[in-house]
């Protein structure tokens, strides 16, 4: 088998593991799980990094069980946040898990024979029909309030500086995900749970739990740092909020365009954590791109990848072609088959206008120059005209008695117009 931990190990995606971890996972295939809160009906590259350790751990022949926290997602894990989420209901969870099942699905074989394909599970499946009196009697009484206190994501909740403490709800998240821990141990015979290193106190009270209740030690746990940017602002967030996976969240382009546009020293750590290129590629890979950082070959790797991997190969070449609008000798025809939403990213902060579709047909000086103000007379649109200085919709226009008419008309309402290489409008057709 190959050797899971190793391979973590070289890609820098171990922050803390359990002693004999390692061992256990040599001794022949395993199944371990991630939990995944559902607060959304989408994940987010933030989740990506677990999820990557999960498809590594396929990878190297164990079986990966993704946990959607179905009970625990109405609840709101307190580590790290400063204050308490706002509760589910069962309607939303129920629609935001089948927007993550289907996601996962891109990353993780569920759907083969092999003995180690993927399993997703709901912990609502088990905790809907668990009363409140035979939890606390049942579980409660093995681990302490003093072992729960002790923990940093609850410290942190009722240090000095929270000024909003933390409610009887979010501190017993820790004994549910505990139990979620105890429950795949009997039932499906999970011996390790992943996750970020912000969830190592609720991994080991899992660990615990399995050891007070049931006497076994074989329970181990292993998580992944979190991912920061070199500057140490926070990974995946961009002026526009998260960096969804749902391309009606996040579209294709603009998840292309965040890969491409990382740091060197971000892309050489990326390369590893969000790839499964193997050693070798990644080693050649950044060798190649300290050679010549000027071509961002390295972030151009990354970001085919996992485009690829997350959109498939026609919307990262759909990406690519969108990227070169701007810069590249790009066609008529290629803005054509940009989508709308596509179209706007690419474009984002051009100078618009809007034109009545009655105004149309109209001649191009006229269109230009009055009716938008592209240019600041019909003198000097004419003369960039003649010298090969105007496009519409990237096709270059000489003629000044061109027509602009609604056959120019891109995507049903928009216009592009070019002036020089590098200035773009977009008249709204209204």
């Amino acid at each position: 088998m190959k050797n899971f931990v190793e391979e973590l190990r070289w890609r820098g995606m171990i922050q803390d593991i359990m002693p004999g971890t390692e061992e256990k996972l040599m001794e022949g295939s395993q199944a371990a799980y991630v939990g995944i809160d559902p607060t959304a009906d989408s994940l987010h590259i933030g989740h990506l990094v677990s999820i990557m350790i999960l498809k590594h751990f396929q990878q190297c022949g164990h079986k990966p069980i993704a946990l959607i926290g179905g009970a625990t997602g109405m609840i709101g894990d307190p580590s790290m946040k400063s204050q308490e989420r706002k509760l589910l209901d069962e309607e939303t969870l129920l629609h935001n898990i089948e927007g993550i099942r289907a996601q996962l699905s891109k990353i993780l074989d569920f759907d083969s024979d092999a003995p180690n394909r993927a399993e997703l599970v709901n912990n609502y499946d088990w905790m809907k029909g668990y009363s409140f009196l035979n939890f606390i009697r049942d579980i409660g009484k093995h681990i302490t309030v003093n072992y729960m206190m002790a923990k940093d994501s609850v410290k942190k909740r009722l240090s000095d500086e929270s000024r909003e403490g933390m409610s009887f709800t979010e501190f017993s998240y820790q004994l549910l995900q505990g139990y979620d821990y105890l429950w795949l141990y009997e039932h499906m015979g999970c011996r390790l749970q992943l996750g970020g290193s912000d969830q190592w106190g609720n991994i080991t009270t899992g660990t615990e739990l399995i050891r007070r209740i049931l006497g076994k030690t074989d329970a181990f746990a292993l998580t992944c740092p979190l991912v920061k940017k070199a500057d140490g602002t926070k990974f995946g967030k961009t002026e526009k909020g998260n960096i969804w996976l749902d391309p009606e969240k996040t579209s294709p382009y603009e998840f292309y365009q965040f890969w491409l546009n990382v740091s060197d020293e971000d892309a050489e750590r990326y390369i590893k954590i969000f790839t499964m290129l193997d050693r070798e590629t990644i080693e050649a890979a950044i060798a190649e791109h300290r050679a010549d950082p000027g071509r961002r070959s390295l972030q151009q790797l990354l970001a085919k990848e996992i485009t690829t991997m997350i959109h498939g190969a026609d919307e990262y070449e759909n990406a690519v072609s969108a990227s070169k609008m701007l810069f590249g000798n790009s066609t008529s025809e290629e803005l054509r088959k940009l989508d709308e939403k596509t179209f706007l990213a690419v474009f984002a902060g051009v100078p618009t206008f809007d034109v009545p579709k009655t105004e149309l047909p109209c001649d191009l000086l006229e269109f230009l120059a009055v009716k938008t103000q592209v240019f600041p007379s019909k003198g000097e649109a004419r003369k960039m005209t003649v010298g090969n200085g105007v496009s519409i919709n990237k096709d270059k226009v000489t003629d000044p008695a061109y027509m602009v008419s609604e056959n120019d008309i891109v995507d049903g309402k928009y216009i592009l117009a070019q002036k020089g290489k590098k200035n773009y409008f977009i008249i709204n057709i209204i």
